[in-house]
């Protein structure tokens, strides 16, 4: 889905590593929500709540999922899966564009 209709945006930002990633909040009228994002190149480490899955719009990027050892390719137009009450590893090679969904 390249677009979102029927939405209430949060205006501040989520503001992450010395402002080196950033994301507001979408929420959907029943109550769902995503976070849309973008991510200097650098390296980072996350923590879930959620189940998330990543969707990679624009960019390349390598990922760590907790758990394994070997990196993963990810460029725009891929995706992949977190689980709840993990981390992952990213290493942001171009600026990042990323949508967050929390299931």
């Amino acid at each position: 889905m390249s677009e979102f209709k029927e939405v209430t945006i949060t205006k501040a930002a989520n503001v992450y590593f010395d402002g080196k990633v950033t994301s507001r909040k979408v929420t959907f009228n029943d109550g769902s929500f995503k976070t849309l994002g973008i991510m200097m190149p650098g390296d980072y480490t996350f923590g879930t709540n959620e189940k998330e899955l990543m969707e990679i719009t624009a960019g390349e990027c390598e990922i760590l999922l907790s758990g394994t050892t070997e990196w993963q390719s990810i460029s725009g137009g891929q995706s992949f899966y977190v689980d709840a009450n993990s981390s992952f590893d990213v290493r942001a090679k171009t600026i990042i564009d990323y949508c967050c969904s929390y299931l």
